[in-house]
């Protein structure tokens, strides 16, 4: 199938490519349907590219790349939806945004992933997580 986006303009993926998140993100309710995009620079990175909204593509990570410890505990009733009966068998990632001059993960409310099914939802943790953990060294630089 083929989609149009504005960050990476025409793209054909498979049908079988699609994540469908029930229930969309928070504050974007309406955004159900979403691929997710290997970056072409940078392995660590990921893009959620919404399919339907052109323009709306959210830089995702593993969060344990940048807090190995992270761990986030989840009601039984959040993950029901996913068909999961293993957490292993979900991908965890969180979204990444400017937090004054830095980059910040959303460690509070993470996207859990059920790759086989190509479902996911967004949770609220449980846990103290930080809505905005800044990442060190990572200043945005600011270009003309």
């Amino acid at each position: 199938m083929k989609i149009n986006t504005t960050r990476f303009g025409s793209l054909v993926i498979e049908e079988s490519d699609v994540i469908k998140f029930v229930d969309g993100l928070i504050g974007m309710e309406g955004c159900r349907r979403w691929v997710l995009l290997a970056d072409a620079q940078n392995a660590a990175l990921a893009w959620l590219q919404s399919l339907d909204r052109a323009e709306v593509a959210l830089a995702v990570v593993s969060p344990r790349r940048f807090v190995p410890s992270y761990s986030c505990r989840v009601a039984g009733r959040d993950l029901q939806p996913l068909g999961l009966t293993n957490p292993n068998d979900a991908q965890v990632l969180t979204i990444i945004s400017y937090a004054g001059d830095a980059l910040a993960l959303n460690l509070k409310a993470p996207l859990v992933i059920h790759l086989a099914e190509r479902l996911g939802r967004q949770i609220v943790a449980k846990d103290d997580h930080a809505v905005q953990h800044r990442l060190p060294e990572t200043t945005v630089r600011k270009t003309a």
